[in-house]
């Protein structure tokens, strides 16, 4: 029943597309007024979706600093990893946003002659910092289709990221760089098979 409701309402999207492009009338509706309708309704379920997430009840907090933290005077705290200040907490923020701090301490736990045995993990830390760098310098770059005029940045990025030019289409770096990190982790949701149980 999905897949056949899913067709159906592919078909009707397409054949309400087709008779827009046909009749004069309809082209305001459905290249005006039906975009903002789209858009209003994805920003207000956002809205939605967002506050319901922030009513549901937490039974507890789960703690991902491993410092230690501010307490006694003669023991130090460990000011980046357990702030307890306005501007550690923006530094922890900014190195967890940046460059996925808590991501690069990833450990791999494997049972190795009946031992568990611990190994790092480096591996989804890097394809990770690779595809979401990757995704933010292209976001930037399609600036241009966007703006006007265009900011400074965008012709700087377009030119950094195309340093390897060779020959035409200007393949990118960022697109390289995407595309082998979307496979590593397209393949470790797939393989994996402690990822795959909760992706699948």
């Amino acid at each position: 029943m999905g897949i056949q409701l899913s067709l159906l309402v592919t078909v009707v999207i397409l054949l309400a597309g087709w008779v827009s492009g046909v009749l004069p009338f309809l082209k305001f509706i459905f290249g005006v007024i039906l975009p903002y309708v789209a858009l209003a309704v994805f920003a207000i379920g956002l809205v939605i979706r967002v506050l319901r997430w922030a009513r549901s009840p937490v039974p507890f907090r789960i703690t991902t600093t491993c410092g230690q933290e501010k307490s006694l005077p003669w023991i130090k705290q460990n000011k980046l990893d357990n702030p307890s200040s306005a501007l550690g907490t923006l530094g922890r923020m900014a190195l967890e946003v940046l460059f996925f701090r808590s991501l690069f301490r990833n450990t791999k736990a494997s049972l190795k002659d009946d031992r568990l045995v611990y190994s790092v993990d480096k591996w989804l830390w890097f394809f990770s910092l690779a595809f979401h760098w990757s995704f933010l310098i292209i976001f930037l770059r399609h600036f241009r289709f966007f703006t006007e005029p265009i900011p400074f940045f965008v012709g700087f990025l377009q030119d950094i990221d195309g340093f390897f030019q060779v020959g035409l289409p200007i393949i990118y770096i960022t697109d390289v760089a995407i595309l082998v990190a979307l496979t590593y982790l397209f393949l470790r949701r797939i393989f994996n098979a402690k990822v795959r149980i909760v992706s699948l």
